[in-house]
């Protein structure tokens, strides 16, 4: 999601959902799909294809000509004459030039391939990344973070494996096995045959193996989403699990997440090697038959015995495309379920330009006309909320949890759209604004502090990307953080760990405030941030953000009704709704929800 200003980010709590660990439900549009990525390479996909053919073509020549130098030895053991190493030495040289040549043409197409498969998911998880960013919240509100980045880091990994191994692999196994079949043929059709006769009992074992390998794969993915979810929320939240005491609790839920994906992998891994086991079973049999009954041929003289050899390493040949095909149709249910997880999140739809009124002339900053707005259809929560806010005003907005003040910022920054009203800046239709328009007039700094990892220095400029170092430490002094960060260990350059959590609540709060005054923004959008720090720092942050304040139009949603006497405005919501509007002294006076509220924390 496109932020903005957005300074400071306060996490909600994610649903936990799973892909159904159905089997692809689009087998061949899918796979179509995903080869599409590869159209900008197709003439390397191509040349890869044919140096790929031609390796195997000559691979596959090679028992073939060796078993004429068989022939020969043995020819020359029986004759007078003795062997003919001429012959043998030209034939061997032959060989060798032929399995060189395969190998480095090997050799070439894996490495054009590489490239092209990382190219290729490059741009897919490019497109995945900008998608993640046009998807509404809503989005996010109904699809846990350790699903979304299953589908981002592991379902990638499989498609990334596929595009470099499978087509090859494929097409070089349907070469292998019509080449072994055609060379066997023009040796023997006796014994060619003798081969033949497993190839339907390989036919029918990936048959049955294959979907409910496929099956069970699927499964796998979703239950690897719901583990990384679980993983994620677990690490991130450690402090809360240790302070209530649900360490047991918790390993508890992650052993059951734990335990239904091994049983979810062993399966998939289990049936999906299955066929190799039975395949080398096949062909075991299929090596003893033809040793057999090649050998009986040998002695009545009906084949040579390098014919014999040939065969022996055909039949050895003959199994491994067999075998490589049925191991790649796991494969590629595996991915095929990847991808429709991953396109499942680029056919979303994105967010919507809405049609926008035509902008009037108005005194406002900010006008709220008849808005509405319903997470669901069938559950409004605002029906009528209109307000008008002027340059420099303080507005200020109160209420019991749930009552909707957050949402009422989230309308605001266009987070959520509204589903009737309008929203105006300076008297134009925000739905007009593009989001990086509007949210470049506004910065937030809200209780629950985000900044990333990275130097303190990096954190403060992350508001203002053009900032220099002179504004930055303005900026901090007016925060009243540069004084606790010239105490760390490398000042400005200290770097913060994951969270933050190298540093105090209080601190990471001023530097977010710091943040706010390089943005140097003219709306801003403050929940008060002091509920958790000591009084010093508590002084210093409400001395910080009166600064911030000054001059500037502002919405602060407040918990403590004592820092907001001084407001313009004093919106009290309750049930998604506006209740009550006026000044701290006009509500007080009405005796209303306001009053009360205020009364019961200032109550002996």
């Amino acid at each position: 999601m496109m932020r903005g200003n957005y300074l400071n980010r306060g996490g909600g709590a994610a649903a936990r959902f799973g892909n159904g660990g159905q089997k692809p439900v689009k087998f061949w549009p899918t796979i179509t799909r995903l080869f599409s990525y590869m159209n900008r390479d197709k003439w390397g996909v191509i040349f890869s294809l044919f140096i790929a053919a031609v390796s195997v073509i000559l691979s596959v020549q090679a028992p073939k000509i060796l078993g004429n130098a068989t022939t020969v030895i043995a020819a020359g053991v029986t004759s007078k004459t003795g062997i003919d190493y001429s012959r043998v030495g030209s034939i061997l040289i032959t060989v060798g030039i032929i399995y060189s040549v395969s190998f480095v043409f090997g050799i070439l197409q894996q490495q054009i391939m590489t490239r092209i498969s990382q190219r290729t998911v490059y741009r897919l998880r490019k497109q995945f990344k900008n998608k993640m960013a046009k998807l509404p919240i809503s989005y996010y509100d109904t699809h846990s973070n350790g699903d979304v980045m299953s589908r981002m880091i592991n379902d990638m990994d499989n498609i990334s494996s596929t595009l470099n191994q499978t087509l090859i692999q494929v097409v070089t196994s349907a070469l292998q096995f019509i080449g072994v079949c055609y060379f066997m043929l023009t040796i023997s059709w006796v014994l060619a045959l003798v081969a033949f006769i497993t190839v339907p009992l390989a036919l029918i074992l990936v048959r049955v193996i294959a979907p409910m390998s496929q099956r069970f794969f699927s499964t796998q993915q979703r239950n690897l989403g719901l583990l990384n979810n679980q993983i994620e929320e677990n690490y991130t939240a450690h402090t809360v699990i240790k302070t209530f005491n649900h360490q047991k609790t918790s390993l508890e839920d992650f052993n059951k997440r734990n335990v239904a994906f091994f049983n979810a992998a062993w399966k998939a891994q289990f049936v999906s090697t299955l066929i190799f086991p039975t395949m080398r079973f096949l062909n075991n049999f299929d090596y003893l038959a033809m040793a057999v009954i090649g050998g009986i041929r040998v002695v009545s003289g009906q084949v040579n015995i390098g014919d014999v050899q040939a065969m022996l390493q055909y039949t050895n040949q003959f199994s491994q495309p067999i075998t490589n095909m049925s191991n790649l149709i796991n494969t590629i249910q595996a991915t095929v379920a990847s991808a429709e997880r991953v396109f499942a999140v680029l056919d979303e739809s994105e967010m919507q330009k809405p049609n926008a009124k035509t902008a009037i002339k108005t005194d406002s900053i900010i006008r709220f006309e008849d808005v509405a707005f319903s997470y669901s259809e069938n559950q409004p929560l605002m029906t009528d909320v209109s307000i008008d806010v002027a340059v420099g005003q303080m507005v200020a907005i109160v209420g019991p949890t749930g009552a909707g003040k957050t949402t009422l910022i989230n309308l605001l920054e266009r987070f959520y759209e509204t589903t009737g009203g309008t929203i105006r800046l300076y008297g134009q239709d925000t739905k007009a604004l593009s989001q990086e328009e509007l949210r470049s007039n506004f910065a937030m700094v809200l209780q629950e502090t985000w900044l990333f990892s990275g130097t303190v220095r990096d954190n403060l400029r992350y508001g203002n990307l053009e900032a220099t170092d002179e504004e930055i430490y303005k900026a901090a002094k007016m925060a009243h953080a540069d004084e606790f960060i010239k105490t760390l260990p490398k000042g400005y350059d200290t770097t913060l760990n994951e969270g933050a959590s190298n540093i105090s609540q209080g601190q990471r709060q001023l530097l977010t405030i710091a943040r706010a005054f390089l943005v140097n923004p003219e709306i801003l959008i403050l929940d008060e941030a002091t509920s958790s720090v000591d009084t010093r720092t508590e002084r210093m942050i409400q001395d910080a953000m009166a600064r911030l304040l000054h001059g500037r139009t502002s919405f602060v949603v407040a918990h403590r009704l004592s820092t907001i006497r001084d407001a313009d405005q004093i919106l009290v919501m309750n049930h998604g709704n506006i209740v009550e509007i006026g000044t701290h002294h006009s509500l007080l006076n009405s005796g209303g929800m306001y009053a009360d509220l205020y009364n019961s924390q200032f109550a002996h």
